[in-house]
């Protein structure tokens, strides 16, 4: 299992922790903010969430730590996701 984190800003200035992980060949997001005690998992993951997904793990690319094939699956991901 493969687990790729990163925190962010949210608008109301909250700290979102993320945590995707790839078990199985499928992905998996999970987020909270920071105050929350509990994760909330999310069946389906979020075009700018798969965005940020994307820029993280091309930089593991970059260092030899992912293989290409998951950015390729983040690519389509990415693409089934963007409105037509």
């Amino acid at each position: 299992m493969k687990k790729h984190e990163w925190r962010e800003k949210t608008e109301s200035g909250d700290t979102r922790l993320v945590t995707v992980t790839r078990h199985a060949g499928k992905w998996q997001l999970r987020a909270r903010l920071k105050s929350e005690p509990e994760w909330t998992h999310f069946p389906k993951i979020a075009l700018d969430d798969l965005e940020t997904l994307h820029e993280i793990i091309s930089r593991k690319y970059q260092r030899n730590r992912v293989p290409h094939e998951q950015i390729l699956e983040i690519e389509a991901l990415i693409a089934a996701a963007s409105p037509s």
